[in-house]
């Protein structure tokens, strides 16, 4: 008697398990139906430098004359905590990437698989970070602000599109990298023109000295006196004719 119960009640089960099952397919079947989106574009981020403790000894970009900043400057609350430990700039494979500023390569070559390169700026306790990045200089090199140390790699960035991760340090701390620049360099603001030095001023023509006339005075001076009309030496004067009838 109780297994015929329990039979009775599986079969009394089946209908409802029948419906769950095409409730589950059909909302599978709705949600394979729809298009699949791909992610929006990064809105490239105002740049501002931050950290008032860092000289502003920057003379270039990294790459560009003014890259988009995909994603800024993110401390971590702790030393292992999350955050973004630098700027991610816009940047084609192939960009040339540059120094910011003068100083000595302390390191070039490859970190877990991404190549970076690291450079000591002069007179500071502070050192600049590129990846990845393809060294076309040495360690111990000595390189000048907008030098050319190397190329963006097509490979190894963590952006959704390709970019170079600039980054600052002092010591075991990192920085914000774009307090290394100036205001001109971090905002576009109007045209201004600048005194130009050590280029020497036109000379104004001298006056005509006493005693000493110009083609129309001399001119005058032949006729005895009586004004005539100056004409200019350049253009002369139409020889008459005659008009038709």
């Amino acid at each position: 008697m109780r297994a015929k119960r329990c039979a009775g009640y599986g079969l009394g089960l089946l209908p409802v398990l029948a419906a769950l099952g095409l409730l589950v397919l059909g909302l599978l079947l709705f949600l394979a139906a729809l298009p699949l989106r791909p992610p929006p574009p990064a809105t490239p981020l105002e740049p501002a430098g931050t950290d008032t403790s860092v000289p502003v000894v920057g003379r270039t970009w990294p790459v560009g004359s003014r890259p988009a900043v995909l994603r800024g400057w993110e401390p971590p609350a702790t030393v292992y905590g999350r955050g973004h430990r630098g700027v991610d700039l816009a940047a084609p494979a192939g960009t040339p990437v540059r120094a910011v500023a003068a100083g000595r390569v302390s390191f070039a070559g490859r970190v877990a698989g991404k190549g970076a390169v690291s450079v000591e700026l002069t007179g500071t306790d502070l050192r600049t970070t590129y990846e990845p990045v393809t060294a076309s200089v040495d360690k111990g090199a000595e390189v000048e602000a907008g030098e050319v140390i190397g190329t963006v790699d097509p490979t190894g960035s963590h952006c959704m599109t390709a970019c170079v991760h600039w980054g600052l340090r002092r010591g075991e701390t990192y920085l914000d990298p774009l307090s290394l620049l100036p205001p001109w360099l971090l905002r576009r603001g109007p045209s201004r023109l600048l005194p130009v030095l050590g280029v020497p001023l036109p000379q104004l023509r001298a006056a005509v000295p006493p005693g000493r006339h110009g083609w129309a005075q001399r001119h005058q001076a032949s006729a005895g006196g009586r004004a005539r009309p100056a004409l200019s030496p350049a253009r002369p004067a139409a020889p008459w004719r005659p008009r038709p009838r």
